[in-house]
């Protein structure tokens, strides 16, 4: 070890320390695993060793048309989270910063930051119980309006918003202190500039404010790309029933069936190498789009 980086790790080894669980983490569970991905092109036996039989899960899978629908599923469900979720964290940093009284914001930013710490079971039990048909809340209201209820757990053309409305309530407050970290770094002078030209509170926020958390916006849209596919597997499983299986049934439900309940480990293994190529491919093309929309990107 060289005496600059002695010295470096000398003073910087509680940090280095704070981070070795999560390096351990992604080591174990992201870096470990692809060895492993092989799998994809092999037939796995009891007995080692495996045969190889290069292409022909892929060609398997690409000839399942429910593949295709799961497919078709992860995207729909991503595009439209991308869509109506990432906006929402920036709009709720924005208009937590324009809250002068510190007591009414404290309040607001409880309030909101707590549905990120409920697990998805409970936050689908709380959208069960809001939009039952019978007894919710908002077909109470819907009645009262006149209109009828509506079942929207089981509704196959409502399914989607439900996942992507709970999705709003229990990550928007908290996805927002990343812009509001953001904001705050932005140097006040700034503002005082902006002020002393006869700026309006609009016109700070959309000439000041804005521009200075563009950095941010792009790099958590380039991250948010990535992890589309994901579409969060834990929130599908609990908002999953039989009559809407069709519309919400993704990838990683897909790859947990024929993987972990019927033993297809080689056949899983090759959806989730797609969706991972896939997931390589919208991250590079998420940052094309940002570098020439906003001049920022991930390199």
């Amino acid at each position: 070890m060289r005496v600059g980086t002695r010295v470096r790790f000398r003073d910087w080894w509680p940090y280095y320390l704070m981070m070795a669980p999560a390096l351990i983490f992604f080591f174990i569970f992201h870096y470990m695993p692809i060895w492993e991905a092989k799998v994809a092109f092999q037939q796995l036996r009891i007995i080692p060793p495996n045969i190889w039989v290069g292409l022909k899960h892929f060609e398997l899978l690409f000839s399942s048309p429910v593949f295709w629908q799961v497919l078709a599923n992860t995207l729909i469900i991503s595009a439209m989270k991308i869509v109506f979720v990432f906006p929402v964290p920036i709009v709720v940093a924005l208009l937590l910063n324009e809250v002068r009284g510190s007591g009414i914001r404290k309040f607001i930013q409880s309030a909101i930051y707590l549905p990120h710490f409920l697990s998805w079971v409970v936050i689908a039990g709380v959208f069960i119980a809001v939009l039952s048909p019978n007894t919710g809340s908002v077909n109470e209201v819907m009645g009262f309006f006149g209109m009828q209820p509506v079942s929207f757990m089981t509704e196959t053309g409502t399914i989607r918003w439900v996942l992507v409305f709970s999705e709003i309530w229990r990550s928007a407050g908290w996805d927002s202190l990343l812009y509001l970290a953001a904001i705050i770094a932005i140097d006040q002078e700034l503002y005082q500039a902006a002020e002393m030209d006869g700026a309006n509170r609009w016109q700070k926020i959309l000439y000041v404010t804005i521009p200075g958390i563009i950095p941010t916006i792009a790099t958590l849209f380039i991250l948010n790309a990535g992890m589309a596919l994901n579409a969060d597997l834990n929130q599908v499983i609990n908002f999953t029933n039989d009559i809407v299986r069709s519309k919400i049934d993704i990838i990683d439900a897909y790859v947990y069936r024929i993987g972990l309940q019927t033993g297809q480990y080689s056949l899983a293994t090759a959806a989730g190498l797609f969706k991972a190529i896939l997931g390589m491919l919208l991250i590079s093309g998420a940052h094309l789009l940002s570098k020439k929309l906003t001049g920022k990107g991930v390199w």
